[in-house]
C-alpha cells in the first residue's frame, strides 16, 4: 500500500515536470540535456556505482523509456534489466485485467446476504439461496452465498444461539430481579428489590426492606408470579440471598430459574440498567427519611416509569401507555388549535409529564 502510494506521487510529480518542460524552448532543453550528460560522464569515468534502484524509480524509468530512444541514454543498469522491467509491468497489467472467475455480485446483494445470515443464524447457504430465488426473484448459487456469509468463530457452531438472541426470543416470558442499596437521612441502609419484565420493560414489582432474606425475597416473587402467570423464566445473579431453596420454590411455580455467570452483570443487563435509571432519576436527587418515605417515593417513580416515561428501546414507547388519542395537526411543528400543553409534576417537580388538554 505504501509503495503504491509512493509510485502514484512520483508519477504525479513527473507529470508536472513534463508540463513544465513543454513550455520551454527546444534549444533550452537540448542545452540542459547536454549539460546533464557531461556531468553523468564524469561519474562514468570515475566508475561510481549507483545505489540499488527502488520500485518507484523502476516504474518511472520504465514509463519514461517509452517516449524516446533510451538505449544511448541508459547508464545505471543494463538494457536487459530495463527490458525485464517492461515485461514485468505488462504481466502485472494483464494479470489485473484478466482476473479468473465470475465477476462479483452487486454490493447491495452482498449486504443483503450478510444481513440474512446474521438475522437467521440457523440458515445455511442453501436456505438463503432458495429464499432469494423464491421470495425475491434473485438467482444466486449457494457457493456464491457461502462466499459472502460472515465467518463464524470456530468455538460457536451454527446451531448455537447467543445469550442476547435467547433473551430476545423469550423476552415476553422473562422476569429479571435484583437488589440495590439506598441510604436514609439517618445513615440507615435499606435494600430496594426490583422486578422487571423483559418484553414490555415494565417494572412489575418494587419493595423496600432493611433486612433482606431468602424468605422475604421468595414472598416478593410469589406476589409477582401468583397462581395464573405467563412467565417462563426468572433471571437473577448469584447473590447469596437467592438460595437453593428459593430457586426450588420458584421452580415449583412452573418458572425456570436462570442464574447469570459470576462477574457478568451484562447477562442481567436490563435489570442492571433499570437500577441505574432508578438511581439517576430518583435516589440521587432525594434523601429518604425512613423506610415508609422511601417506599412512597418509589411508588410514585415506578408509576411514572411505567406510564409516563418514554423508553427508547420500545421504539420509543411506554410500557403501560395511557389510552389517549392525539389530535391531528396540519403541521408537524405545531400543536392543534384549541389544545394546550399541561405539565404534571412527578416527585415534587423533579420530573414532569406532558399532555394535551382542551383549551
Amino acid at each position: 500500500m505504501r509503495t503504491g502510494l509512493a509510485i502514484l506521487l512520483a508519477l504525479i510529480s513527473d507529470a508536472f515536470a513534463w508540463l513544465r518542460l513543454s513550455v520551454r524552448s527546444t534549444k533550452s532543453i537540448r542545452a540542459e540535456n547536454l549539460f546533464l550528460r557531461r556531468q553523468l560522464g564524469l561519474y562514468i569515468e570515475r566508475g561510481a556505482k549507483p545505489r540499488r534502484i527502488d520500485p518507484v524509480t523502476r516504474v518511472r524509468l520504465t514509463l519514461l523509456s517509452r517516449l524516446f530512444d533510451w538505449r544511448d541514454a541508459l547508464v545505471v543498469v543494463q538494457p536487459d534489466t530495463l527490458l525485464r522491467w517492461h515485461r514485468s509491468a505488462w504481466r502485472m497489467l494483464w494479470r489485473l485485467r484478466s482476473r479468473p472467475g465470475r465477476p462479483a455480485i452487486p454490493v447491495q446483494l452482498q449486504g443483503l446476504i450478510r444481513r440474512m445470515a446474521t438475522e437467521n443464524p440457523l440458515w445455511g447457504e442453501e436456505r438463503i439461496a432458495n429464499e432469494l430465488l423464491l421470495k425475491l426473484g434473485i438467482r444466486v448459487s449457494p457457493r456464491t452465498v457461502r462466499k459472502y456469509m460472515p465467518r463464524r468463530s470456530p468455538g460457536r457452531p451454527r446451531g448455537d444461539l447467543r445469550w442476547s438472541t435467547f433473551l430476545r426470543l423469550h423476552a415476553q416470558g422473562i422476569l429479571a430481579c435484583d437488589f440495590c442499596l439506598a441510604i436514609t437521612a439517618s445513615f440507615r441502609m435499606l435494600y430496594v428489590f426490583v422486578v422487571i419484565e423483559h418484553g414490555t420493560r415494565r417494572l412489575v414489582h418494587c419493595n423496600v426492606t432493611a433486612h433482606p432474606t431468602a424468605v422475604w425475597t421468595l414472598q416478593q416473587l410469589r406476589e409477582v408470579a401468583g397462581i395464573d402467570h405467563q412467565y417462563q423464566f426468572l433471571l437473577h445473579d448469584r447473590d447469596s440471598i437467592f438460595s437453593v431453596g428459593l430457586d426450588e420454590s420458584i421452580h415449583a411455580l412452573g418458572i425456570r430459574v436462570l442464574r447469570s455467570a459470576p462477574h457478568s452483570p451484562k447477562m442481567n443487563a436490563l435489570c442492571e440498567r433499570v437500577i441505574g435509571t432508578l438511581r439517576r432519576e430518583c435516589l440521587d436527587w432525594v434523601i429518604p427519611l425512613s423506610e415508609s418515605h422511601l417506599r412512597s417515593l418509589l411508588r410514585a417513580w415506578v408509576q411514572h416509569y411505567n406510564r409516563g416515561r418514554p423508553h427508547t428501546s420500545l421504539g420509543p414507547g411506554i410500557p403501560d401507555p395511557p389510552a389517549i388519542t392525539l389530535p391531528k395537526s396540519a403541521s408537524r411543528h405545531r400543536r392543534c388549535e384549541g389544545y394546550s400543553v399541561r405539565a404534571n409534576p412527578v416527585l415534587g417537580g423533579l420530573h414532569h409529564e406532558y399532555c394535551l388538554v382542551a383549551a
